[in-house]
């Protein structure tokens, strides 16, 4: 079990002040990453709608990062093997910093999809990298701390990224290269730690199939939340526009949907060790659908819209931890390493299909078909999580302490529900029977 010592408010912010000191630099390196990334992804949605692209072909230029992200959780890990740690840090760094310039050169659909593929390849190694720093720095005892203060970090990194669109008009090419920067300054801090290069293996990913056997709610609910985070993050800033909001009223909308899936996190994980995964997550979709056909009528910009609209991430967002979490009930130690890769892929692939599905239901259907979507998928996702539950004839399963999941390649390995002993003891024991049946083989043909 994890190592959960009662040391007190005063013991525990002690401990996580520690944390930060021997981890600064990683995360001042992943705020600044995060920054560039929520500022993009903003921008780039804004700037399509004020140059007159399609809503159709911003979804499907908005997709590329997805798809990249897809491309990198497959590549990357071999490059890292390959050249190691630094230099594959440092090499994609500076790509998707040149991605982002390119952008502001080359303002056409077809050069911006190109760049989003690149970039959604080059956060993917980023986040690979920072990740397996973050792992090698904790044990037992401080990876579930070291998990919450890096979402924070990422989260925090996303929505201030929002806020920074204020700082220039996107018609010009400042926030463009302000991005840019950030990218570039991310590397220094990263670069010049003293701590030394963790150790990689790429993990083994198991199939789609298999998993799905394993949790149909998790790789489903997985696979269409997905979806959710590709309409939010590739089509939330054309919604924005499109409904006449400011460039102030656009980041405050993002930033909403943002802040609100932090916020909610958290609670409904509590919730989640309480009454059961599925119950919530039945819950948390109904709800977030009701949120979202709200949402569809009141479009008064104010206070009260902001609330709503971080309802909707709130009860959005939470749901990529709350199947990653229950598909981990069903699964052994070694198995939730190896499922991993497999989940985030799910994700993304989700993404991928969202981000356009969203942008057609906009098209045809006008601003309304933003949040349409929302509803839709999260009504989905509902309905499927009921008849499961009537399925299984509401049995009542064994559940590990919820544990808050980053939609990254290795966040996984940093959840403290992931022993370290265990896996360790789980791999000796397999490697064990594998020397036992080499031997017996051997017997048997002497």
């Amino acid at each position: 079990m994890c190592i959960r010592n009662n040391l007190g408010l005063r013991g525990t912010l002690i401990l996580m002040l520690a944390i930060i000191t021997n981890c600064w630099a990683l995360f001042c390196g992943m705020g600044l990453i995060m920054l560039g990334n929520g500022l993009q992804g903003t921008l780039l949605g804004v700037r399509a709608s004020l140059e007159g692209f399609s809503t159709t072909i911003t979804g499907l230029v908005m997709s590329g990062y997805f798809m990249g992200l897809i491309l990198g959780c497959n590549i990357v890990p071999k490059m890292v093997r390959r050249v190691g740690h630094i230099r594959t840090f440092g090499a994609l760094a500076s790509l998707a910093s040149t991605a982002i310039l390119v952008q502001a050169v080359f303002v056409n659909p077809f050069a911006w999809c190109a760049m989003r593929i690149v970039t959604g390849f080059s956060y993917s190694g980023l986040f690979i990298v920072a990740e397996s720093w973050l792992n090698e720095a904790s044990d037992n005892g401080t990876r579930g701390k070291l998990l919450s203060i890096y979402m924070l970090v990422s989260l925090g990194g996303m929505a201030g990224g929002q806020m920074m669109l204020n700082l220039w008009h996107p018609s010009s090419y400042e926030l463009f290269v302000l991005a840019s920067l950030l990218i570039s300054i991310a590397l220094i801090p990263i670069l010049l730690s003293v701590a030394r290069a963790p150790q990689f293996d790429v993990m083994e990913n198991i199939s789609i199939r298999q998993l799905y056997r394993v949790s149909p709610l998790g790789v489903f609910g997985m696979l269409i939340n997905g979806m959710c985070y590709g309409a939010i993050f590739g089509m939330g800033a054309v919604y924005g526009t499109e409904m006449g909001m400011s460039i102030q009223q656009v980041s405050i909308f993002m930033g909403a949907l943002i802040v609100g899936g932090f916020v909610f996190q958290y609670p409904l994980g509590w919730l989640s060790d309480t009454v059961g995964r599925s119950l919530v997550i039945i819950i948390s979709a109904l709800a977030g659908a009701c949120a979202a056909i709200f949402a569809i009528y009141y479009t008064d910009t104010g206070l009260i819209h902001s609330v709503l609209i971080a309802c909707v991430g709130g009860l959005t967002m939470p749901l990529y931890s709350l199947c990653g979490v229950h598909t981990n009930d069903y699964l052994t130690p070694t198995q939730m390493v190896a499922a991993s890769g497999t989940l985030v892929l799910v994700s993304a692939t989700g993404a991928t299909i969202g981000t356009p599905v969203t942008a057609l239901a906009m098209e045809y259907l006008g601003p309304a078909g933003f949040f349409g979507s929302l509803a839709t998928m999260l009504l989905v996702i509902c309905l499927f999580a009921i008849s499961r539950s009537i399925d299984r004839g509401h049995a009542k399963d064994e559940r590990g302490k919820f544990v808050a999941m980053a939609s990254t390649p290795l966040a996984v390995s940093l959840n403290p529900e992931v022993e370290l002993d265990e896996l360790e003891a789980a791999v000796t024991e397999d490697a064990e029977q594998v020397k036992e049946s080499f031997e017996e083989l051997i017997e048997e043909t002497r």
